[in-house]
């Protein structure tokens, strides 16, 4: 491939005028309506903006593709930004990667915004292909990490795409973009990433992702708006986030029960299936903390806290409730006590 100006729609330097701001669009070329409306169409980003409707460009993608695929022999994507790129261009894309590649590739895009009705228009113009990371939860995670016992833990995944599509939507707390400093910062306040990671990796909903950082700890240094520089420390959850994967793995099966109903104090059971019977409850708050009366279908059952926060046990009544708690600003899981090791 030869690239030329033909195969670009806009850019944003100029070489007779180098000092100049300005975002050139190319002569006989037209920004693709088929985006984001923020600012009221973000097809344009920044560098030099391929034009995804020039056959030639189209089909050196696909040969990158398929070049890809032979030398990493990989089983899915991650599409960068593809708020700014039409939905049309990836079906068509990822379709051809698929057939290609002969077997059921796996995708996903990063389509940053806290509007769900704009996520479920990539959807739609994808057709189901490709799936979403779930900005709008995230939003919701920072809110809630921010407001405290302030924020209604009922509301935590209104207006979500793990609420409204699940089958496509990419869960996660918090990402390299969302950090402190960085361009689209809004961080998940360190004590309720527990919880974050609770409601991502032990209900049913949702495909779930876990940022390093918050596994094994991190820091780096950064210019802020007041142009100094910050030290940022990213704390490890690897503890929690293990004992929560160890639960995901053996205990979440079966029917999910939901008692979101009350503002400071929520929680769900997982009643188990044939192969792995037992269920799991899980109950986090965001507040106080306190109790839950849940069922999880195993009469006279002796129950322990997995995260070890509590360390009575509950046992479940003849009918398989029982009262399972957390302490305030944290998350309990509670599995048979006779199959913890």
């Amino acid at each position: 491939m030869q690239w030329n100006w033909t195969h670009f729609d806009a850019i944003d330097y100029n070489a007779w005028e180098q000092h100049q701001q300005a975002i050139y669009l190319l002569e006989g070329k037209q920004f693709d309506d088929q985006v984001d409306l923020e600012k009221g169409g973000y097809d344009y980003l920044m560098g030099c903006d391929l034009d995804m409707q020039n056959p030639e460009v189209r089909e050196a993608l696909k040969r990158w593709g398929e070049w890809y695929i032979d030398l990493t022999d990989i089983d899915g994507f991650r599409f960068d930004a593809v708020k700014h790129v039409s939905g049309e261009f990836f079906h068509d894309w990822f379709e051809h990667m698929r057939h290609y590649a002969q077997r059921d590739l796996f995708a996903v895009g990063e389509y940053w915004s806290y509007e769900v009705s704009a996520l479920h228009h990539f959807i739609s113009m994808t057709q189901g292909k490709v799936a979403l990371f779930d900005a709008p939860l995230h939003y919701n995670f920072h809110a809630a990490s921010k407001a405290g016992d302030r924020y209604d833990m009922r509301q935590i995944f209104d207006n979500t795409l793990v609420q409204q599509q699940p089958s496509l939507a990419v869960t996660l707390v918090t990402n390299h973009d969302s950090q402190p400093l960085q361009s689209l910062e809004s961080p998940v306040e360190p004590w309720f990433k527990p919880l974050a990671y609770a409601l991502i990796l032990l209900r049913r909903e949702g495909y779930p992702s876990i940022f390093e950082p918050d596994y094994y700890g991190d820091s780096y240094r950064d210019f802020g708006g007041d142009g100094n520089e910050h030290e940022i420390w990213f704390p490890s959850h690897r503890w929690m986030i293990d004992k929560f994967l160890f639960a995901r793995r053996h205990y979440s099966y079966g029917d999910q029960y939901s008692y979101f109903d009350e503002p400071n104090l929520i929680g769900w059971t997982r009643l188990g299936d044939a192969k792995h019977p037992g269920g799991m409850a899980v109950v986090l708050s965001n507040g106080a903390g306190g109790a839950k009366w849940m069922e999880v279908g195993q009469p006279n059952c002796t129950y322990v806290d997995l995260t070890e926060h509590i360390q009575e046990p509950v046992t479940t009544n003849e009918f398989g409730w029982g009262a399972f708690s957390c302490n305030g600003g944290s998350v309990s899981v509670w599995v048979p006590h006779s199959e913890v090791k």
